[in-house]
């Protein structure tokens, strides 16, 4: 059973004349209208959010208040939220569910953030010119914060961009993926009609990407925080070069795994890394480089471990791979499959599109840097894995790439360890544990083509915020 929901702007619920469906990825049944939003749409909701800054904060304890009521309100209805971003994103459930007490997190830490928050007080007289002078600084909300969130984590990626705009102060206009915008619109809704977030500091809008890029280039607003592809996230950098532009863009995260590990311990983790929600988060574990002394015996686990994940209905308990977000998607990673093969990659197991066009979950050998499939992003339950003799040959591997968010490594060896962490490149390296780990308070970003900010409330509100230095002579 379908339904119409309404953009939020202001204290209004607006609909249009056209609408997008939203249509489950998996069975194609309708699951929801959304309104179709103009530019002229855009417009308003930026001018109730600026109106609503220039009418007064909302004191700090009171927005950290209404975050905690937003984080227990998402433990009460978090089934609810469960259910739906699992059926319009095709997440399988459990993986949704996950995501759910990820986003109870990063509201909560967004709560701790608002109540921690310190002015600086500058040490004036350190100049024979300060002496008798006090001086500080204050974190100002930066203003506007137009935000553009992505289809994988319809909750908590919101969360990432919301929660801290609270904590910070900043009214925001949220524009969620056209896929997956149910989700985006019942947290809007709690936030104002359950947790008394006051109207006007949260407005969202439903529109495709190229109406979109109007929000970018309005001149009211302060900061664009984005999360999605590199093409899209630079574009909108060279559209708006007078904003404060945060970028969360794409990986092909590297794992290298020396010979004196466990191996069954270490497949046992990359399952969910690499085939976890189909392989459709930005840290899915794409490119293995193991050690030419274990590679027979990790490739023999790796492809029994993806011969037993489960592929279905998301809504299935067991569930751990199913439809990619769109045909096209499926399409384009079978494609890179084929032409990996083409030029001398081996399937280990998978590779095909099987019922429900569900592509298996596969293991590709015999990869090198030039295939797609190791250079680009494949955000599809794919990994290559590739063999090494010499450690320092594996760490610029796994550096020779475009993107930089997160890179693994897997290794008993202190020196190696912390060699892997001097070198690799990247924003996060993680040792012992797979690059595609987050905790939600960490600092989490990339550089190169994996974008140019940290995520994370306490980093989130630092981006949302400017420094207002104020001087005084008594």
């Amino acid at each position: 059973m379908s339904s119409h929901h309404l953009m939020i702007v202001g204290d209004e619920r607006l609909d249009t004349e056209n609408a997008i469906e939203v249509c489950s990825p998996f069975d194609g049944r309708v699951l929801g209208t959304v309104p179709e939003a103009s530019s002229a749409h855009i417009d308003q909701a930026v001018e109730v959010a600026k109106s609503t800054l220039e009418g007064g904060l909302v004191p700090t304890h009171e927005r950290a208040a209404i975050l905690d009521r937003l984080a227990e309100r998402l433990t009460a209805r978090s089934e609810e939220f469960a259910q739906l971003l699992s059926a319009e994103a095709a997440k399988p459930i459990l993986l949704a569910r996950g995501e759910v007490s990820r986003a109870i997190d990063t509201a909560r830490f967004s709560a701790a953030v608002a109540r921690t928050m310190n002015s600086e007080l500058i040490t004036m007289d350190a100049s024979s010119a300060g002496v008798g002078k006090t001086g500080w600084v204050k974190r100002v909300p930066i203003g506007v914060v137009g935000a553009i969130s992505p289809f994988n984590f319809p909750l908590n990626l919101v969360c990432h961009k919301v929660a801290p705009a609270i904590a910070a102060g900043c009214p925001i206009v949220l524009k969620p993926a056209s896929s997956t915008p149910l989700t985006a619109i019942l947290l809007g809704e709690v936030l104002i009609e359950e947790c008394g977030l006051p109207a006007g500091w949260l407005n969202v809008i439903t529109c495709g990407g190229s109406t979109a890029s109007h929000l970018v280039e309005h001149k009211d607003v302060a900061m664009i925080t984005f999360t999605g592809s590199p093409e899209v996230g630079w574009g909108i950098r060279s559209d708006a070069p007078r904003k404060r532009v945060s970028l969360e863009l794409g990986n092909n995260s590297p794992v290298v795994i020396e010979p004196d590990v466990d191996v069954a311990a270490v497949v046992a983790k990359l399952r969910g890394a690499i085939f976890g929600y189909s392989g459709q988060t930005c840290i899915s574990t794409q490119r293995i480089y193991v050690h030419a002394d274990i590679v027979e015996e990790f490739t023999a686990e790796l492809v029994d471990t993806a011969r037993s994940v489960i592929v279905g209905d998301p809504s299935d308990d067991g569930t751990e791979v199913t439809a990619l977000i769109d045909g096209d998607s499926t399409e384009r990673v079978a494609a890179w499959i084929s032409e990996a093969v083409k030029e001398g990659a081996e399937v280990a197991c998978g590779g095909e599109v099987g019922e429900n066009g569900i592509l298996s979950p596969t293991v590709l050998t015999g990869i090198t840097p030039e295939m797609k499939v190791s250079c680009m992003e494949v955000f599809g339950p794919v990994v290559g894995v590739a063999t090494y003799t010499d450690f320092e040959e594996a760490l610029s591997r796994s550096n020779d790439t475009v993107y930089g968010l997160q890179a693994g490594v897997f290794t008993n060896d202190l020196s190696k360890a912390l060699r892997a962490a001097d070198v690799l490149d990247f924003g996060g390296v993680t040792i012992n544990e797979v690059p595609s780990w987050r905790a939600d308070h960490m600092p989490y970003g990339g550089i190169r083509d994996s974008g140019n900010t940290r995520e994370g409330p306490a980093y989130a509100v630092k981006e949302m915020t400017e420094e207002r230095l104020i001087i005084m002579q008594p």
